[in-house]
């Protein structure tokens, strides 16, 4: 099955219980239409540089997923109807990366930036 990738932003006045609760629920839609999540992260609250609806700051989480492209292609829709979901990034991966993301690693761990000219 083709492995995707998926950032999803929620509404920032949720809390992170509810937050969290969103990444389970669209979880259970996929593994429900024949896919499954190999690895899900919550990243927190972030300020965002526009405003989304009003909102400035929102609950960014990130997914692995396994699945057929109609069980994505669903739960895609199901987020974008959903109330508590502002923006939703999904992109089609040739392998995930081991590990954390970007985000979640440590400042210290992660690779040197180049120097400046």
């Amino acid at each position: 099955m083709p492995l995707y990738e998926h950032v999803f932003i929620a509404r920032q006045d949720l809390s992170n219980a509810q937050a969290e609760g969103l990444i389970e629920h669209f979880g259970t839609v996929l593994s429900d239409n024949g896919g499954k999540i190999v690895d899900s992260e919550y990243w927190g609250v972030k300020t965002m540089a526009y405003k989304i609806n009003k909102n400035r700051k929102g609950h960014y989480a990130f997914l692995k997923t396994d699945a057929p492209a109609p069980a994505v292609q669903e739960m895609e829709r199901l987020m974008r109807l959903h109330d508590d979901v502002m923006r939703v990034m999904t992109i089609k991966v040739d392998e995930h990366a081991e590990g954390p993301s970007v985000q979640m690693q440590k400042r210290d761990e992660r690779e040197p930036r180049r120097e400046r000219r």
